[in-house]
C-alpha cells in the first residue's frame, strides 16, 4: 500500500508539472527529484515495518552490513560518486565533459551511473559520434574530470598552416593574422567577462586572449600556427570559416604556396648560395661599408 500510494502521488505531481510547463530541463529535474523523494520516503516507511522486532540482533546486522560492503564495494563507490557529484557539482546535465578517456555531453545522472553522448573518437573536431556511453559514478572519484563548459566557457584551438620555404612567409603571416582577427572580433571581450566571472571562484588567470599566429620551421616548409579562442561546440564550424577565408586570400597571391610532403631535385651548384657552393654572382657591385659596433 505504501509503494502504491507513493507511486500515485509521484505520478500526480509529474502530471501537474508536465501540464503547466513544456520546458525539458524542468520536466527532467522534476522527474528525478520526485523519484529520489519517493524512494527515500518508501525506505523510511517500509523499513520501520520490516525491522520491528530485530533490535536484539544488532551484531548480526553489523556483520551482514560489513559483508555487503565488501561484496558490493563497486555499488557503494558509485553511490559515493553520486553524492560527490551532487555536493561538489563538478558538472551538470548539459555540460560537455571528459572522464578518463571518454568525452561527451552529459544527458543523464543516476544513482549508479552517468550517461554521455560521445564526442571525438573516430570523429574529428569533437563532434558527436552518436554513441551513448554509461560511466559508473565511481569513476569520478578515481579519474580525471575535464569540464569544457563550466568555469571558463571557451577553449583554445589551433590551426596549422604549412607553406613552402620559397613563399613570402611574412605576407602569409599577415594574411592569417588579419583573417583570425576579423573572425574573433568581439570574442575576446566576452571571454574576458567569462574569466572575471570564473575568477570569483577559481584561479583562472589569462592576460592575453587575442588570437595570434606563431611561426616555426618544419621539415616540409614554414609552419604558421593560428591560435584563437572558440566555444567548445563550435570548434569545427570556426575551423571551416577560417580555412575558407584563408583559401580565398591565398588564391589571390602568386608568392604563397601550400607545402606538402613531396620529392624534388636540388643541385647546390645551380640553386645554392654562393658561399655554400652555389653559382657565383659575377655582377660587380660597389663595396658597402658596414658600421662597426663595439662587441660585434
Amino acid at each position: 500500500m505504501a509503494i502504491v500510494i507513493l507511486q500515485l502521488v509521484r505520478l500526480l505531481v509529474l502530471a501537474i508539472v508536465f501540464h503547466r510547463t513544456k520546458d525539458v530541463p524542468v520536466r527532467y529535474h522534476t522527474r528525478k527529484i520526485s523519484t529520489y523523494v519517493a524512494v527515500a520516503i518508501g525506505f523510511f516507511v517500509i523499513g520501520r515495518l520490516w525491522f520491528v522486532g530485530f533490535t536484539d540482533i544488532g551484531t548480526f546486522v553489523g556483520l551482514l552490513s560489513a559483508g555487503l560492503a565488501i561484496a558490493l564495494r563497486d555499488f557503494i563507490a558509485s553511490i559515493a560518486g553520486w553524492a560527490y557529484i551532487l555536493w561538489r557539482r563538478p558538472f551538470e546535465v548539459g555540460d560537455r565533459i571528459q572522464v578518463g578517456e571518454h568525452a561527451g555531453d552529459v544527458i543523464d545522472q543516476r544513482l549508479f551511473r552517468l550517461t554521455l553522448i560521445e564526442i571525438g573518437n573516430w570523429v574529428d573536431a569533437d563532434q558527436s559520434t552518436g554513441r551513448v556511453i554509461h560511466i559508473p559514478n565511481s569513476r569520478v572519484l578515481s579519474e580525471v574530470i575535464a569540464n569544457y563548459s563550466k568555469g571558463f566557457s571557451y577553449i583554445w584551438n589551433e590551426i596549422p598552416v604549412l607553406i613552402t620555404f620559397e613563399s613570402n612567409w611574412e605576407k602569409a603571416k599577415e594574411i592569417l593574422q588579419r583573417v583570425v582577427d576579423h573572425h574573433a572580433s568581439g570574442l575576446s571581450e566576452s571571454a574576458m567577462e567569462s574569466i572575471r566571472e570564473a575568477a570569483r571562484k577559481t584561479m583562472i588567470m589569462y592576460s592575453t586572449l587575442t588570437p595570434k599566429v606563431w611561426t616555426r620551421v618544419d621539415e616540409c616548409g614554414i609552419l604558421l600556427t593560428i591560435r584563437y579562442l572558440c566555444e567548445p561546440r563550435k570548434r569545427r564550424t570556426t575551423e571551416e570559416v577560417l580555412w575558407e577565408n584563408i583559401l580565398r586570400e591565398f588564391k589571390k597571391c602568386d608568392d604563397i604556396d601550400f607545402a606538402y610532403p613531396t620529392m624534388r631535385r636540388y643541385i647546390n651548384s645551380e640553386e645554392g648560395k654562393p658561399k655554400t657552393g652555389g653559382p657565383v654572382n659575377t655582377v660587380s657591385e660597389s663595396p658597402t661599408t658596414l658600421p662597426v659596433t663595439e662587441g660585434n
